[in-house]
């Protein structure tokens, strides 16, 4: 069965805008062209794609199943655009990555020096993301690698376990919580807060937390990484969650205290994802071997007591 990439485009666009008007407006089509483009792709496929009502259209079943293919379909051809441009210019590979902020800023930079080093000819475009949107990019085909934490669901990738570090709470020494060898993050709501910008991963997982308990943070003010952070709690600005691993190096250097949060979420479970391990192209399973071994050199330096 042949489907024009067309096709394809307009049905992805009707379910976003909910609208045959819309997916026909953002395909730069007329309404009757794209009716009877649909009109034609349910009779080749032999099955209705919308529920028309006086409201707007939805997917029947079938319609989400070619939706979900049709994403897939174009994000791979987007893939390959992107990968022969590099190869025009002279480079051998395009490995995309998506991570959590603590081992986007933590982890991965000396595994990827070394990748790089030994990888001259790849790029890689590296992003930060929540971990639910990093499972959904990596099944969708739309990254090659993820590295999540926390409880996501990834039953449908293949996974190897990576890092674990703790949330904590930074506070500038002498803070009244800086005496506490642990506290509730419900606790400290009621206090001002050092955040990162809205478009952090971690930023992102404070804010649904906070959502859930139907509080709100009070942020003080936002920066752009956990360094800047640290200084503007040092500072006395307010407190900040932070990954341990961060907040112990930072405190080496600055006047700030660290108090272990009770909450379960605070252990961050660190995770390798893949849609295959084994369809992946070799120079990406290069870098998953590498994070593999780090991982491995990680516990057998870690002191007995930061396992527990």
């Amino acid at each position: 069965m042949h489907f024009d990439l067309v096709d394809l485009r307009l049905m992805v666009r009707i379910a976003e805008a909910n609208s045959l008007t819309g997916g026909a407006a953002s395909s730069h089509m007329s309404l009757p062209a794209a009716s009877a483009r649909v009109k034609h792709l349910e009779e080749r496929i032999g099955a209705k794609l919308l529920y028309r009502t006086s409201q707007g259209v939805t997917l029947t079943p079938p319609g989400q199943a070619f939706v979900q293919h049709a994403r897939l379909v174009l994000a791979q051809i987007e893939h390959l655009r992107s990968d022969l441009r590099e190869y025009a210019k002279g480079v051998k590979g395009h490995l995309r990555v998506l991570a959590n902020a603590t081992a986007l800023g933590e982890f991965l930079p000396p595994v990827l020096r070394t990748y790089l080093l030994r990888h001259p000819d790849v790029n890689v475009d590296l992003r930060e993301r929540l971990s639910d949107e990093i499972v959904r990019a990596v099944s969708d085909g739309q990254t090659d690698i993820g590295i999540v934490a926390g409880t996501v669901r990834t039953e449908s990738l293949e996974v190897l376990p990576y890092r674990h570090d703790r949330l904590v709470l930074a506070v500038p020494a002498g803070h009244p919580l800086a005496a506490q060898p642990e506290v509730d993050f419900a606790d400290t709501l009621e206090l001002d807060h050092v955040g990162l910008q809205d478009a952090s991963a971690l930023h992102g997982f404070i804010r649904r937390l906070c959502e859930g308990l139907g509080r709100p943070l009070r942020l003080r003010i936002q920066v752009s990484g956990f360094e800047t952070a640290c200084r503007m709690i040092e500072a006395g600005v307010g407190v900040g969650v932070l990954p341990g691993s961060a907040a112990r190096r930072h405190a080496q250097t600055m006047e700030i205290g660290i108090v272990a949060l009770r909450d379960d979420w605070a252990l961050r479970e660190l995770r390798i994802c893949a849609r295959s391990l084994e369809a992946l192209p070799g120079y990406a399973r290069d870098l998953v071997d590498l994070l593999v071994a780090d991982a491995r050199e990680a516990a057998r330096s870690a002191p007995v007591a930061a396992r527990r």
